[in-house]
């Protein structure tokens, strides 16, 4: 009876050892979450933070940036808000040093900023169009890159992760120009790999299906839509912010130290292939 109950003891131990060091995973670690305060933005700071990063939040809007940093401190999480336009270079620069004055460092970017001013035939779409979604959705993710590099190599390395789409790699009829947007973070991915590792830093992508945010209300919303989605989709449902947040902080801890230049999909099992 006295080895049962400690052969159970020494079971229950190992249980808690291995949920602290995953709750701790991350802890003392920095992360810059653009557009994070809903949706796969705010479920990336969450799981960030749930690990014991200290996340910085931001948002265009400082209604939204109080509303996202009240929620989480709620969670225990320890977090710095700011607005932020990705866009605009004095934006970026803001985010980096408000970071570093309340943060001290940099360890972590996970770039999830993104727009799509326009719904329609690709032909239809205007050079402007293409100007605001290039610029904001793969121009914006280099430069804050960019940034990001001289202070995590002070720090011995760090994370990158993109948040690209299935879109990326199976362009939505209707939505043309954003699809190439997130196509090309899959290139960016590649292309970054290399390079930021020889200093310690890992570069990688993720890429959701049709996830349930504000932002992809149009899709989810429609039930027409949504039948024929579910048709190439193993598990018929559509996913979760927070099934996001989570690969993303996979990506960015010590278990996925081997993994640099990927792209995970997480798709419900739609076929994605370029």
């Amino acid at each position: 009876m006295f080895r049962s109950a400690f052969r159970c003891l020494k079971t229950n131990l190992v249980a808690g050892q291995r949920t602290m060091s995953h709750q701790s995973s991350l802890a003392g670690k920095v992360a810059i979450i653009t557009a994070s305060t809903d949706g796969i933005g705010l479920a990336a700071a969450q799981a960030l933070g749930e690990r014991g990063a200290h996340v910085v939040v931001s948002s265009r809007r400082q209604a939204n940036v109080e509303r996202a940093v009240a929620l989480l401190k709620s969670q225990g999480i320890q977090v710095t808000g700011t607005t932020c336009n990705v866009g605009r270079g004095e934006d970026r620069e803001k985010l980096i040093q408000t970071t570093l004055e309340q943060c001290g460092g940099i360890d972590i970017l996970v770039s999830n900023a993104a727009v799509n001013p326009f719904f329609g035939n690709i032909l239809d779409s205007t050079e402007e169009v293409w100007d605001k979604i290039l610029s904001v959705n793969v121009k914006s993710a280099f430069l804050m890159t960019k940034l990001v590099v001289p202070h995590m190599s002070k720090r011995g390395g760090g994370n990158v992760v993109f948040v690209s789409s299935v879109a990326g790699y199976q362009p939505m009829q209707a939505l043309g120009p954003y699809s190439v947007s997130k196509t090309a973070l899959l290139g960016l991915t590649k292309a970054l790999a290399p390079e930021l590792a020889q200093s310690n830093i890992r570069v990688n992508c993720v890429a959701p299906g049709v996830i349930k945010t504000r932002f992809s209300n149009a899709l989810w919303e429609n039930e027409d839509i949504m039948e024929e989605f579910k048709k190439q989709l193993s598990i018929k449902r559509v996913g979760q912010p927070e099934e996001i947040g989570g690969v993303i902080a996979f990506l960015c801890t010590e278990e996925a130290s081997y993994i640099t230049g990927e792209t995970i999909t997480v798709t419900g099992g739609m076929g994605c292939r370029l």
